[in-house]
């Protein structure tokens, strides 16, 4: 009997706990999907929000994502939790450096798609994560880049041409009530880079609560052209449920702009993350 996929519809999945290795010596938490029955036809590297502010590897966009595009899509997701981000997943080893030293993270997660054969591989970047897609994500391996809510915040003009010269797809995913950069900002400022894409998303805004399956079935579309979108709303097959309540504080922190407590200060709080 089919049952409706819900926000925290478990589908099945090869699912593995991962540790990148850094160039410059860190071990970064990360897990890897991959469809149960079938080669992948696509992988994502998701590099996620600002983590200072909730953004973490479990970020609901991307933990939907592994939840559901292997069964749904054949489509790999590999996520991870950048240097001195933490999760119910672990603790990445290092700390927050306002996107210089992340560039070694982001290389890490490249080499290992690279070294497991992992098919048409594509960074899909949330807000701080955009960033880190146009500066440093820029590698022959990359067939293309997915922004969604990009602030162009640390990246630079210089950033953006490189992914210009290169030619490769770019789709910006912009939401209209977007906190930092809106339709209109984003396609002026996309302009510098002739292939790219600006997407509005009527009524969206930078966290995209109750926009998920949105933002995946576009995401899918670009990635695996083959795949028929929308994406089904049922299954009919076995389903876990994932129990995501331990992420409260990570949410709160994230709804409110505000810094989001560590593992050190959770556990002297008592806070829940």
């Amino acid at each position: 009997m089919s049952q409706k996929i819900r926000a925290n519809s478990v589908l099945p999945a090869r699912r593995e706990p991962v540790t990148l290795q850094t160039a410059d010596g860190l071990e970064l938490v990360a897990e890897l999907a991959v469809p149960q029955d079938r080669e992948p036809v696509a992988t994502l590297i998701c590099l996620h929000p600002l983590p200072t502010h909730g953004g973490m590897m479990d970020s609901h966009v991307y933990r939907k994502a592994a939840f559901r595009l292997p069964a749904l899509a054949g489509v790999a997701v590999l996520r991870f939790n950048t240097r001195g981000t933490w999760s119910e997943q672990g603790t990445s080893e290092g700390s927050f450096d306002n996107a210089v030293g992340e560039q070694y993270d982001v290389a890490a997660a490249i080499e290992y798609a690279e070294f497991h054969d992992l098919p048409n591989v594509w960074l899909v970047g949330w807000s701080f994560g955009t960033d880190l897609a146009l500066m440093h994500g820029h590698d022959p391996l990359v067939q293309g880049a997915i922004l969604l809510s990009p602030p162009l915040r640390f990246s630079d003009p210089e950033h953006l041409t490189q992914w210009a010269d290169s030619g490769k797809p770019v789709s910006a995913f912009v939401p209209e009530h977007d906190d930092y950069l809106r339709p209109a900002e984003a396609a002026e400022r996309f302009r510098a880079i002739p292939q790219a894409e600006v997407v509005p998303f009527e009524g969206s805004k930078h966290l995209w609560v109750g926009d998920a399956e949105r933002v995946l079935d576009e995401i899918v579309r670009r990635v695996a052209p083959d795949v028929a979108v929308p994406l089904p709303t049922e299954w009919d097959g076995p389903m876990e449920t994932a129990d995501t309540s331990a992420y409260n504080a990570h949410n709160l922190a994230a709804y409110q702009d505000k810094p989001v407590p560590g593992p050190a200060q959770r556990s002297a709080g008592g806070a829940q993350g």
